[in-house]
């Protein structure tokens, strides 16, 4: 069967890559997690704030990778095995590193372009998660998600006492009451909305600056399946009717966990009502309006990164240059 248009522009996803096998059936094993950690073969990603390490070798960029010996102290979430080689990550600063935060606010001095051949720099994954190989694209997005999840779940819901880490860190575990509680994603419905004329639709939210727009977005609630979801939002947001959602594909967003879901989804009605909380603007494009307006600086769309601008890019026909 051939593979129609849409779906060859969906993917790659960039942040919805990796090689590692997770090895679930590992994170149990006390002893298989000691003795891989005094492995001289294990490799480890020192993860701070959502950043981490990242050197360029030639016009490639690969994430800075310890031996255990050389790694921080700090909690150890194993990422997973690969050829025999075990993979950890580490929440501890950056060896050399200010500490930064979730999103990776930190100023680097230098470019990555800028950056002189092997020098490590730190880096988050709106830097650089399309520029890492698969292995390490995968690797980084898998740690910034526990870490992220670790920091915010340090005590039980319960009754409140401080949880400990087990099961390789994919478990935090109650002493007082042995309540187990398991890292959590939120699962985020993003969509593309086309009219009858094939126009698309953008919007952009208050905190945004003019220009910058990207589709609509929103979390599932609960009891509510996907497809649900991205009707109600859209006509929650802008006051659109809209039909026949399409699923098209999914990345996750650990900002701090969320999965993003792809929805191609058909208007109804055009007449746009934007929620004024929720939406600044919204506004119908053809394909020659977008790139006019991308041409010009009115527009500036998602990074590529993002499963936004493949969506956007899916419903042009090609690649677009220009982002944020």
């Amino acid at each position: 069967m051939e593979t129609s248009t849409e779906e060859q522009l969906i993917g790659p996803l960039l942040l919805a890559r990796g090689t590692i096998d997770r090895s679930a059936a590992l994170r149990a094993d006390a002893t298989w997690l000691e003795r891989a950690w005094t492995d001289s073969a294990t490799r480890v990603l020192v993860i701070d704030n959502g950043r981490t390490l990242v050197r360029r070798t030639g016009e490639e960029v690969h994430a800075v990778l310890f031996t255990t010996a050389q790694a921080p102290p700090g909690e150890r979430y194993l990422l997973g095995v690969e050829d025999g080689v075990a993979y950890f990550a580490v929440a501890a600063p950056l060896p050399g590193m200010p500490s930064g935060d979730i999103n990776g606010r930190v100023t680097v001095a230098m470019s990555l372009r800028d950056t002189p051949d092997g020098q490590a720099v730190p880096a988050g994954l709106r830097q650089v998660g399309g520029l890492l190989g698969d292995r390490d694209a995968g690797l980084l997005v898998y740690a910034v998600a526990l870490e992220a999840w670790h920091a915010t779940h340090e005590y039980c819901p319960r009754c409140g006492t401080r949880t400990e880490v087990q099961a390789g860190g994919h478990i935090r575990v109650c002493p007082q009451d042995s309540s187990q509680h398991f890292p959590r994603v939120d699962p985020a419905v993003i969509m593309l909305i086309r009219d009858p004329d094939d126009r698309c639709l953008l919007a952009r939210g208050p905190q945004w600056p003019e220009g910058r727009l990207s589709i609509l977005a929103g979390f599932v609630e609960p009891g509510e399946s996907l497809e649900a979801a991205v009707v109600r939002e859209v006509a929650e947001e802008v006051g659109v009717a809209v039909a026949n959602p399409r699923y098209l594909g999914s990345q996750p967003w650990p900002f701090p966990r969320s999965l993003m879901l792809g929805f191609f989804a058909e208007a109804l009605t055009t007449s746009l009502i934007p929620d004024a909380e929720e939406i600044a603007e919204a506004r119908w494009f053809s394909r020659q309006e977008l790139v006019q307006a991308l041409e010009t600086g009115e527009v500036r769309l998602p990074p590529p990164v993002s499963i936004a601008r493949r969506l956007i890019e899916t419903w042009y026909g090609q690649p677009l240059v220009g982002d944020w």
